[in-house]
């Protein structure tokens, strides 16, 4: 059962990078393509997670695929606010 939830979350991260990853090539934002980067490293990380044994040592490790997303999410959204509060330059 644990791998069919896994899949079902797998694929909405997936989708969700895709539509990301679309409105970033019609719009050009990098804010955009890190946020569909961040929804392919989620639908990874539950792609290994599928795989790992639930009795695994390793398994906290693959956690860390979790934390590379956020903080991609993080960097979109610092990245975004600091570019468009720039002040403008009067030449």
């Amino acid at each position: 059962m644990n791998a069919i939830i896994s899949g079902a979350i797998l694929l909405g991260y997936w989708a969700i990078g895709v539509c990301f990853s679309r409105f970033w090539r019609t719009s050009g934002d990098r804010f955009f393509g890190f946020f569909a980067t961040a929804f392919w490293l989620l639908a990874a990380e539950r792609l290994l997670l599928i795989f790992v044994e639930l009795e695994n040592e390793m398994r906290p490790y693959i956690y860390i695929v979790r934390l590379v997303a956020f903080l991609f999410i993080l960097y979109a959204i610092l990245d975004k606010n600091r570019r468009t509060n720039l002040p403008k330059r009067s030449n």
